[in-house]
């Protein structure tokens, strides 16, 4: 089976599944950087759940796109990681990039429950 052959098997739903954790994690990455210019013990909390769902929405990514049999137990996992992240954001209502970040990870999260209990 070719690459292409291989990507083109990818279900609908995976394919957005992918596509919603490289999202989550752009918006994290991006996120942080705007959290570190505020500063401040607060924001400490913040970071570390933005460190934690960008590194695994990536991962969780990455291990559907190369069909890892653990995809399932990532996405579970992932899904808990954009949870966690999305709380986190919304402790700030006033910052609109930790809104728009606490979407991106609302999005994961539904997308990886979806995945997390289907047969990959």
């Amino acid at each position: 089976m070719t690459q292409a052959e291989s990507m083109s098997a990818m279900s609908r739903e995976m394919q957005d599944c992918v596509a919603a954790c490289m999202e989550c994690h752009s918006v994290c990455e991006e996120t942080m950087s705007s959290c570190m210019q505020m500063g401040g013990q607060a924001q400490m909390q913040i970071m570390r759940a933005l460190i934690d769902c960008a590194e695994m929405t990536r991962m969780c990514a990455d291990m559907m796109m190369r069909r890892s049999p653990m995809s399932a137990e990532m996405c579970a996992l992932c899904a808990k990681a954009c949870e966690m992240c999305a709380e986190a954001c919304m402790s700030m209502p006033d910052d609109p990039q930790m809104m728009r970040c606490a979407q991106a990870c609302r999005r994961c999260m539904e997308t990886c429950r979806a995945m997390s209990g289907m047969a990959m």
